[in-house]
């Protein structure tokens, strides 16, 4: 079940009243008027351009299309790249000397640790990349417009059910048979896919893709810090995580439970799901890559046997966590802005 609730359990929330509005009907704004023909001005009137200068600008005040955005010269550009590299690298330097005060004292990491660490990420992101394919894909088909138009509970709640049973699948098929268990993990990715498919509506682009590479350097820098840190340093998260994770899934229901006037109560829940679950799964993160270095060493002595995929299911599902709550946050900070 510890799985299961690191599901995006608050997505449902979130497109349960969206749906009523967002997916009903697209909400095109366009104007047809023709202008009033007046048939007592004279035809040698002079202030006719006067006249033709306050209609364009009443029109002009009217039409709701966004001016085109100035394309940003290279050398605001380049400056952009650099703060954002520099910061990036700060974080990682940070979080490093923070986390990472006790390094590992065999000398580093053995080859074979590096080998499976190396397959488990290279899964990870193929999977990431089955799940981005496939939403894009039903986002342009219009087949997840449909399905939530008609039902969006029965969407999601049979989305949750079909990803938790192939999940459960995947990790029971035995890596000998090669077939059955990639088929398991490509139906949970292209599910994982459908249930991230309805933020495509949501959200623009852009912001979409300033999520993903947030998400990503968020992500690889835990990730450097677990696979240098100490053995077995973090392992000890995997209890007060899953306590963490289950107050995250708590406080992602609460809307459903608690009256619109505890205003108060929701903002606190909003937080905790919001914040709090980025804190968890970063966490989780750092759990995980720890874990599949300690099943490395394992499967090493023969204690258990490889399975990449298994492993990459985990980091999976702390990259979708952390996803759409960037994407909030950056929704949330478009809309202040605005």
């Amino acid at each position: 079940m510890a799985f299961s609730m690191r599901q995006p359990l608050r997505l449902t929330t979130i497109l349960a009243g969206s749906s009523k509005t967002a997916f009903r009907s697209p909400a095109i704004r366009t104007f047809h008027s023709k202008p009033a023909t007046n048939f007592f001005t004279s035809r040698t009137s002079t202030p006719v351009n006067a006249l033709t200068k306050g209609r364009n600008a009443f029109r002009q005040s009217r039409n709701y299309q966004q001016p085109a955005a100035a394309v940003p010269s290279g050398g605001n550009l380049m400056q952009k790249l650099v703060l954002g590299g520099a910061l990036f690298g700060g974080t990682l330097v940070a979080i490093n000397l923070v986390f990472n005060r006790e390094t590992r004292e065999d000398g580093g990491m053995p080859p074979y640790e590096r080998a499976y660490l190396n397959d488990t990420f290279m899964h990870t992101g193929l999977g990431i990349g089955i799940i981005g394919l496939s939403a894009r894909a039903m986002f342009q088909s219009g087949f997840m417009y449909r399905m939530m138009a008609t039902n969006p509970w029965v969407v999601m709640i049979g989305g949750l059910g079909l990803s938790i049973g192939t999940m459960m699948a995947t990790r029971a098929t035995s890596p000998d048979n090669y077939l059955p268990k990639y088929a398991f993990w490509g139906a949970f990715n292209a599910t994982q896919g459908a249930l991230l498919a309805p933020l495509l509506f949501m959200a623009p682009p852009a912001l979409i893709a300033r999520a993903g590479l947030y998400t990503v350097a968020m992500m690889g820098s835990i990730s450097f810090v677990g696979a240098t840190a100490k053995q077995e340093k973090y392992l000890y998260l995997g209890g007060p995580l899953l306590a963490g994770v289950a107050l995250v899934a708590v406080s992602g229901f609460a809307p459903l439970v608690l009256p619109a006037t505890a205003v108060r109560t929701l903002a606190v829940t909003e937080n905790i799901w919001l914040w709090g679950g980025l804190a968890v799964f970063g966490g989780f993160t750092l759990y995980d890559v720890q874990k599949v270095l300690m099943h490395a060493r394992l499967a090493e002595r023969g204690v258990i046997q490889k399975d990449a995929v298994n492993e990459s299911i985990s980091l999976e599902l702390d990259f979708l966590n952390i996803f759409i709550r960037m994407v909030q946050i950056l929704m949330m900070q478009q809309g202040r802005r605005k």
